[in-house]
């Protein structure tokens, strides 16, 4: 008997906020030592009272209008009841009968095509601490730095039929997130919780599920997808096993899943509204302000970057960085041309940064900055040469650009008589270089050329320098 794959997906988003959900510690990545972000609201002490950050709501909102969501005018927050150690409160805050986007959509294309994938809703919700264990003690320490760190939940319906589909979700999700500027989705900011179910070709009925929770890695999520549908295969035509509903463990060390635990229902829970959070009303005002802020998608600025004939392998630099994309916006704006301020950006400075040991990605420069020494090269001020040394003392030490031209004579090496001075002084000494070239050895001319860019290091215009030197030998003819 042939069976079809059914998965669905819970993703869990940290958002990129300054502080929590509910108190004013700070974000995902403010902590620095375990424990070290942690005050008397998130660490769950009683009489703390939660105060909503607005922030939450609207990349929440953003989130649903990327995904095609209805945005829910009214929304509420819950409280999810269960009892672990890296929950102090014994309940979560998060949303169940009201949740703030609901009903959207997204496409998937792969090799066997391009499918919709529904999402069923968007919630807010706060994040739990970590467990960290300790096999030399034999004990485990919990750190709640991570405790209160505003997520976005993403449920996805049953909708995926193959691991392909699923890590092409994750990755869309992924890119598009980072480029809106909704979340880091690294270091354990995007995890996933995979629902997977087998059951016979053309039929509806769906099959005994299993949850695997808290992946993060798309090789470790691929891995698991594979070995549960060999084993659930393996339970329905061989009878290994009798298949229950169940949360299972994924050991990416041994290959194979666990079983932790019977997978609880909502009545296990006990969601019940929490009475310290007041309702949110997102009015059309309000909306609106959201949706204007909402940046260009990928798909957008894929289009936009290939009327500026980018090639592939640029575009797919750029939009890996929402900053680089902000960066070349404005050196556009400048008055930049769109080829030259790319080349600039993803050469040069990636260059330089590759030197210091750090990625493109990590580019901070002012745009004006770089559009003042792309204009001194184009216009001649200074050579291509020289531009490169201006812009690594702007990226290592901030200088402006200008004076550091002046302070440095970079501006001079550019000027036509400052090279015919330089060329001068290499022909009188260097005769008998000159004495070859005149009896028609080649050699002779790149040994006074390099005499020439020695004398003017490196910062010489080659091809200015090149026309006078040529010009200089002629006369001597």
């Amino acid at each position: 008997m042939k069976y079809e794959i059914v998965i669905g997906l819970e993703t869990h988003v940290e958002l990129s906020t300054n502080s929590k959900i509910f108190c004013s510690c700070g974000g995902h990545s403010s902590p620095i030592e375990p424990n070290d972000c942690v005050c008397p609201a998130c660490a769950g002490m009683p009489g703390m009272l939660p105060v909503m950050n607005k922030r939450v709501v609207e990349l929440a909102v953003q989130a649903g209008l990327l995904l095609n969501c209805e945005i829910s005018k009214y929304t509420t927050f819950d409280k999810k009841s269960y009892y672990y150690p890296d929950l102090p409160a014994a309940y979560q805050t998060t949303q169940w009968f009201h949740p703030i986007c609901k009903n959207g959509h997204v496409e998937v294309t792969t090799k066997d095509g391009t499918r919709e994938i529904g999402i069923k809703q968007i919630h807010m919700e706060e994040d739990a601490g970590k467990l960290v264990h300790d096999e030399w003690t034999d004990t485990s320490m919990v750190d709640f730095n991570r405790t209160s760190v505003p997520l976005i939940e993403i449920v996805s319906h049953p909708d995926f039929r193959s691991a392909d589909e699923v890590l092409t979700y994750l990755k869309n999700l992924k890119a598009m997130f980072r480029f809106a500027g909704i979340s880091e989705c690294e270091e354990g900011a995007m995890r996933c919780d995979v629902n997977i179910s087998l059951r016979p070709e053309g039929t509806t009925e769906l099959g005994v599920r299993t949850e695997m929770k808290n992946m993060s890695s798309l090789v470790s999520i691929e891995r698991a997808i594979k070995y549960e549908t060999a084993r659930h295969m393996d339970a329905l035509e061989r009878n290994t096993e009798v298949l229950v509903q169940e949360t299972r463990r994924w050991d990416d060390t041994k290959g194979r899943t666990f079983s932790m635990r019977n997978k609880e229902t909502a009545a296990d829970y006990r969601y019940f509204p929490d009475p310290n959070l007041m309702p949110i009303v997102i009015d059309d005002e309000w909306l609106g302000e959201i949706r204007d802020n909402l940046p260009a998608s990928i798909e957008e600025k894929t289009a936009e970057y290939k009327d500026y004939g980018f090639g592939d392998k640029e575009i797919e630099m750029l939009i890996s960085e929402r900053g680089l994309c902000a960066i070349l916006d404005a050196v556009v704006d400048g008055g930049i041309s769109p080829k030259s301020a790319a080349a600039w950006i993803l050469t040069e400075c990636a260059g330089i940064l590759r030197k210091n040991g750090e990625l493109v990605g990590s580019l901070s420069i002012e745009p004006s900055k770089l559009v003042t020494i792309i204009k001194m090269v184009e216009e001649g001020k200074i050579n291509r040469g020289g531009g490169k040394k201006v812009l690594a003392a702007v990226l290592e030490k901030d200088v402006d650009p200008v004076q550091f031209c002046k302070d440095n004579s970079l501006d001079a090496q550019a000027d036509e008589g400052a090279v015919a001075a330089v060329v001068a002084d290499v022909i009188k000494n260097n005769q008998n270089a000159v004495n070859d070239f005149l009896g028609g050895k080649q050699k002779a001319f790149q040994a006074l050329f390099g005499g020439c860019m020695k004398e003017l290091k490196g910062n010489g215009d080659p091809q200015v320098i090149r026309s006078l030197l040529e010009k200089e030998l002629e006369k001597l003819k």
